[in-house]
Parts: structure tokens; sequence; C-alpha cells
């Protein structure tokens, strides 16, 4: 059992920055580090959509094309916390943000075996 819980959201204008944390509390004989993370949005009317996945060691790293070079993802494994900084943000960004836990492995599909609750992020232009 993983529990996520996302901050970090709110309004910013195009060109602003934010930075999006995830705090875990793992409840088995599992670890923080035994999970992949990933952060996944989902804008009104539209699929949710895969943004960014870390390996459990934070050595590998995916970002979708669209955030590609402006979002980084991070993990602290000592502190179970996963962090999306949003740098350079469009008026396209705005979704609610979530984060998600996989066990073992990486993926950039939503097969994730835990979610957070999400967290609202809006870009005015």
């Amino acid at each position: 059992q993983v529990q996520l819980v996302e901050s970090g959201g709110g309004l910013v204008q195009a060109g602003d920055s934010l930075r999006l944390s995830c705090a875990a509390s793992v409840i088995s004989k599992r670890t923080f580090s035994d999970y992949a993370m990933g952060w996944f949005r989902q804008a009104p009317g539209k699929d949710r959509e895969f943004v960014a996945t870390i390996s459990r060691s934070g050595l590998t790293t995916v970002c979708a094309d669209s955030v590609q070079g402006r979002f980084t993802i991070s993990r602290d494994n000592a502190k179970n916390t996963v962090n999306l900084q949003m740098d350079s943000l469009k008026p396209e960004d705005t979704a609610v943000y979530y984060c998600a836990a996989k066990y073992l492995t990486i993926a950039t599909r939503p097969e994730y075996d835990y979610w957070g609750q999400g967290t609202q992020v809006s870009v005015s232009s």
C-alpha cells in the first residue's frame, strides 16, 4: 500500500515556473525505492496524459515530448518524495497533475499501482 499526496500546484502566468512535490507513505514491507514514480496530467475533457517518469534509483528519467526541455523529474529516496520542476509554463500545461507509483519498473502508460488525488496547475496567457 502506497499513499501519495501532491502539493505545489497553483495559478501562474505563461513563462513562469512551478515545482510540484509528491510525498509517499509506504505501508508494507516494501520501501519507496521499490517503486518507479511518474507524473501524469489530465485537462478538462481530455484523457490522462503521461508527463514524466523516473526509475527507482533516479538514474533513468523519461519525459513526454510536449514537456521535454521544460520539465524535470527528480526523487529523494531518503525523504520519500518525487518532484516535478516545471519551467517555461504554457497555457496548454493547464491540467490536474497526478503523482503515481509503479512497483519496480517505469512506464509511460498509466499502468501504475497507486495514484494521488492530484493538484491543479493553471497557466494564464
